[in-house]
C-alpha cells in the first residue's frame, strides 16, 4: 500500500508528464500502479490511466467530503502496489486563506509523503530558500524528496544538487534535463485528450524512457513506502439486482470526459454502460437512456455533421422522450450548431440554442448550484448543489421561455444566472456534477430512466 504525492510549486512544472513517466515506469516492472488525481480534471486522468494501465481516480474536496476521499483512496489504493497522487497547481495554492482544499491539504489528509517536481529553468543558488520555505511551511507535510526539471545540462544539475545538500538536506531523487520531444500538445483546456492524441502510446513510451533515466525509481519506491498506513476501505456496492437498464455513453474523440467513479456508480446502480461512438455509428443502438459527458465537439464537428444519420434518430429520440443526461460538450452536441473559427456546423437540434467558441473562457473553476422544480429529477439531499465548470462555449439565439434545472450560485453556467437547460426528459449544463457518491447524479438519473421504461 505505498503511495507518494507528486506536487510541484507552481503550475506548468512538469508534474503531470514525469507522473505519466513514473506511473509507465513502474507498470513496466510489473507493479499494480494505482493513478489518483488531485482536482476537477478530464484530461491528466485519461493520460495517467494509460500509463498505469488502470483507471485514474480523481480525490476533489469540493465535489467529494473528506470521509469521501479517505474511503475512495483507500479501496482503491489497497488493490495496488504504489499509488502515485498527482496534485494541481502548486503544493501550497488554494481558494482559501488557509488552504483546506490544498495539495498539501490532501496530502496531510492521506498521510503521503511528497515529493516536488521544480521546474530549475534559470535557477542556481536561489533553489535553497525555495525549498526551505516549502519544508518550513506547514510542518504536517513532509517533503521527502525533489525531482529538478527542466535541466540546462550536466553542469547546471552539479551546481544544484550542491546547493541542495549544503542548505536543505532533502533528497534530490531525480534530475531531468529539458526535452522537447517529450512534451504534450496543450490546447485551451490543458493536455489534448489521449483520445485524440493518435501517437498517445508512443508519448507515454518516450516519456518512460526519460523518466527511467533520470529518476531514481527504487529511491522513490521506498519513500512511498514510508507513507502513512491506510484506513479500512469499506466494500464496494454490489450491482443492483433486476432487469439491466441499458444506459448509451457518448465515447469517441469528441466526448471522453468521464470520471471513472462515476461509471462505476452506473453499473451499481443496475445499468448496462452501451458505448455510442458518435463519429461513426449510423443508428442509435436500444437504449433506455442517454448520457453524453465533456469533450471537445469543435475539434470534431465537421465528422459530427456529416454523422447525419445518427443525429437524426437522436433528435427523434430526444422528442419521443429519452431520458439524457448532457453535460458542457454534450450540450453543444445538442445545440443546433457549433460554431468555431470562423465556421459553423450543424449539431442534433433537440435544443434551441447556437453554441459558439470563444477565444477566452466563459465559464471556469468550482461553481455552486441550486435546484429548481423545473427537472424531471435532481441529485438528492438539501441545499446547494457542487459542480465545477471550464468552457470556452456561450450558448447563442436561445428560444424564449427555457426552462432551467439549475440557479448558479456561484459560477456562470448558461446565462451567469441559469444553468441545466430542462426539454422533454433532457438535462443538458456546462456545469459538470460528481456522479457518484449520495448527491450524485447517477443513482436519481437511473431511477428516472428506470420509471419511464417500466
Amino acid at each position: 500500500m505505498a503511495h507518494v504525492f507528486i506536487s510541484a510549486a507552481h503550475k506548468s512544472s512538469g508534474k503531470t508528464t514525469l507522473t505519466l513517466g513514473l506511473a509507465a515506469a513502474f507498470a513496466r516492472r510489473g507493479l499494480a500502479v494505482q493513478p489518483f488525481k488531485k482536482g476537477p480534471d478530464y484530461i491528466d486522468p485519461m493520460w495517467l490511466s494509460l500509463a498505469a494501465g488502470r483507471a485514474c481516480r480523481n480525490l476533489d474536496f469540493h465535489l467529494m467530503t473528506r470521509e469521501e476521499i479517505r474511503a475512495s483512496f483507500a479501496r482503491h489504493a489497497r488493490a495496488a502496489d504504489l499509488s502515485l497522487i498527482e496534485g494541481n497547481k502548486g503544493l501550497y495554492d488554494g481558494l482559501d486563506l488557509h488552504g483546506s482544499n490544498s495539495n498539501a491539504a490532501l496530502a496531510a489528509l492521506l498521510g503521503s509523503p511528497v515529493v516536488l517536481v521544480i521546474d530549475a529553468r534559470g535557477m542556481t543558488r536561489g533553489i535553497a530558500p525555495l525549498i526551505l520555505g516549502y519544508q518550513a511551511f506547514d510542518p504536517s507535510v513532509r517533503i521527502a524528496g525533489v525531482i529538478l526539471n527542466n535541466l540546462g545540462g550536466a553542469r547546471h544539475e552539479h551546481k544544484l544538487r550542491a546547493v541542495i545538500a549544503h542548505y536543505t538536506g532533502v533528497e534530490v531523487i531525480g534530475a531531468v534535463p529539458h526535452d522537447e520531444t517529450i512534451a504534450i500538445v496543450e490546447r485551451h483546456l490543458g493536455l489534448v485528450p489521449s483520445n485524440e492524441a493518435a501517437a498517445a502510446a508512443a508519448i507515454v513510451e518516450a516519456v518512460r524512457e526519460r523518466v527511467e533515466q533520470s529518476v531514481d525509481l527504487d529511491r522513490l519506491l521506498a519513500i512511498a513506502a514510508s507513507a502513512a498506513s491506510l484506513p479500512e476501505a469499506p466494500a464496494a456496492r454490489a450491482p443492483r439486482g433486476g432487469s439491466r437498464l441499458r444506459v448509451g455513453i457518448a465515447r469517441d474523440e469528441a466526448f471522453g470526459f468521464y470520471y471513472a467513479d462515476d461509471l462505476e456508480a452506473l453499473a451499481e446502480a443496475g445499468a448496462e454502460v452501451v458505448a455510442i461512438d458518435t463519429l461513426r455509428a449510423d443508428r442509435l443502438p436500444a437504449i433506455d437512456a442517454l448520457v453524453i459527458g465533456g469533450g471537445f465537439p469543435e475539434t470534431q464537428m465537421r465528422a459530427l455533421e456529416a454523422n447525419e444519420g445518427l443525429r437524426r434518430e437522436l433528435a427523434r429520440a430526444i422528442e419521443a422522450g429519452l431520458p439524457v443526461y448532457a453535460e458542457c460538450g454534450g450540450l453543444m452536441y445538442l445545440a443546433r450548431s457549433i460554431s468555431w473559427r470562423g465556421e459553423t456546423a450543424r449539431m442534433v437540434g433537440a435544443l434551441p440554442g447556437d453554441a459558439v467558441m470563444h477565444a477566452r473562457p466563459v465559464g471556469r473553476g468550482y461553481a455552486r448550484l441550486e435546484g429548481t422544480p423545473e427537472a424531471a429529477w435532481l441529485p438528492g439531499g438539501e441545499g446547494e448543489i457542487a459542480a465545477h465548470e471550464f468552457h470556452y462555449a456561450s450558448l447563442e439565439n436561445l428560444a424564449p421561455g427555457l426552462r432551467y434545472a439549475y440557479r448558479v450560485a456561484r459560477g456562470h453556467g448558461v446565462d451567469g444566472a441559469r444553468d441545466g437547460i430542462v426539454h422533454r426528459n433532457v438535462l443538458a449544463s456546462f456545469c459538470h456534477l460528481r456522479g457518484a457518491g449520495e448527491r450524485g447524479w447517477v443513482a436519481p438519473f437511473v431511477e428516472f430512466a428506470r420509471r419511464r421504461s417500466a
